[in-house]
């Protein structure tokens, strides 16, 4: 088994623990990211599979909450650090939509759909969308116009609003 593989497994155990209520959603991302960590390896620069755009997408995703985290830690109390983290982890953000684009790409945008999920988060309502990677059993997160605009030109976007697939995860604050 590969370090791929072996992240992946490990990363499936972690969303284990998270359902049956062994851990909370901060403890998930926490140890998600020590494991992106630990695998030392940097994001894939040539995406030529499935496997390493989704490590990608995981890599920045983690990167982009932990950076979210470290912002919402110094809030108000130090501007300057909150702005440096919050644009940090939009940086990230964008770094996973690109990986995103690049596994639907990879996949030819067959068996996957999206639809715009139900959030309790007034910023993210209409903007965040969910798309199912149904032959790789993952489920990814978006919002961004690209991907959306690509998703309908593909006609994998249902309209609509529709209950995410882990919607406790989703609408958990971490």
């Amino acid at each position: 088994m590969n370090a791929l593989q072996k992240y992946f497994n490990y990363r499936q155990a972690l969303i284990d623990q998270y359902i049956k209520g062994d851990m909370t959603k901060r403890e998930y991302l926490n140890k998600n990211f020590d494991a992106v960590l630990a695998l030392n390896i940097e994001p894939f620069q040539n995406v030529d599979t499935v496997d390493k755009g989704l490590f990608n997408y995981q890599y920045y995703n983690a990167m982009a909450k932990d950076a979210r985290m470290e912002a919402n830690r110094y809030g108000s109390t130090d501007r300057e650090y909150n702005r440096i983290y919050n644009s940090e982890s939009d940086y990230y953000y964008h770094m996973k939509d690109k990986a995103t684009l690049r596994v639907l790409q990879l996949l030819e945008y067959k068996n996957v759909h999206a639809y715009f999920i139900k959030v309790r988060s007034r910023e993210l309502k209409n903007k965040l969308f969910e798309i199912v990677l149904e032959d790789n059993n993952m489920i990814l997160h978006s919002t961004s116009e690209v991907i959306l605009n690509k998703l309908r030109d593909e006609n994998c976007f249902s309209e609509g609003v529709c209950h995410s697939r882990i919607d406790s995860y989703i609408n958990h604050r971490y």
